[in-house]
């Protein structure tokens, strides 16, 4: 791994991040006004999609100063919220799942301004087929999984407006919650095959993958909790017919373990031990 300080363009990340919060605020709007039209749907994928371009050049002008993919904090960050605001773009032409753009899209953008504000990077080049497999595959389920951590919020909000009867405002612009949860735990089970696919290739592939023995570290560990909780989850959905409050739960405790997994190491040693 490469260390080193890139240099960057603080008017593309100014753009960029500008591109993702307009198109926040526009869903924002009509979720305030309890509707959501056609028009304001278009322009704020449209916009989404110009954030999504600027900040992938941004990424590929720091793999080539660095020779590699950014390891670094604030650069696998910036990494995985492009990935999740590509999924997330993706998902809304299909699916009713515009409004996770009002969580989505805020964070996206802030990833990006600390990338610039905190340009520091590791590079690290893909030496093998089943390495760049393995990051590839962790990315998305990662992201698949953090778009489902943001659609149980809204859906926890959205259960905590009906229960006090509150039907006006944004509880109008939503889908039905049936709708809701099923999208949440389709993210959930793609999220948690390529999470299976992450940790049994790191597990018994790990000398080809990362060309050392498997070692079992907190990463590892905190990973494998998180993939147990989802496993839970997920049989608690089909045996038990869990939902509301207790599936949101589940998925957001299997989340908090996976951040931990992948960044806590990361924040302790850049951050705290200025590593």
């Amino acid at each position: 791994m490469m260390r080193a300080t890139i240099m960057t363009n603080p008017w593309l990340h100014f753009f960029a991040a500008a591109l993702y919060l307009v198109a926040a605020i526009v869903i924002g709007r009509e979720l305030w006004r309890g509707q959501a039209t056609a028009g304001a749907k278009r322009l704020a994928l449209i916009l989404t999609l110009g954030g999504v371009v600027l900040h992938a050049a941004l990424l590929y002008t720091n793999v080539r100063a660095v020779g590699g993919l950014n390891l670094a904090l604030a650069g696998a960050f910036a990494s995985v919220a492009w990935v999740v605001a590509v999924l997330y773009a993706l998902a809304s032409l299909s699916r009713p799942v515009e409004n996770l753009g009002v969580i989505v899209l805020p964070l996206t953008a802030l990833t990006v301004l600390i990338e610039w504000w905190w340009p520091d990077a590791a590079g690290t080049r893909l030496s093998s087929a089943p390495q760049t497999l393995h990051i590839l595959i962790s990315i998305l389920a990662y992201s698949l999984l953090c778009l489902a951590a943001i659609q149980s919020l809204m859906l926890l909000a959205q259960e905590n407006q009906l229960r006090h009867k509150h039907t006006q405002g944004f509880i109008r612009a939503l889908p039905p919650m049936q709708t809701m949860e099923q999208i949440m735990f389709q993210m959930i089970g793609l999220g948690f095959a390529l999470l299976t696919l992450t940790l049994i290739s790191g597990v018994f592939f790990s000398e080809q993958v990362f060309g050392t023995p498997f070692a079992l570290t907190h990463h590892v560990v905190l990973a494998a909790l998180g993939w147990a909780v989802y496993a839970v989850l997920l049989i608690g959905r089909w045996r038990l017919g869990w939902r509301g409050r207790t599936a949101v739960r589940w998925t957001l405790g299997g989340f908090a373990l996976l951040v931990l997994a992948y960044f806590g190491s990361k924040f302790v040693l850049q951050v705290m031990l200025g590593r």
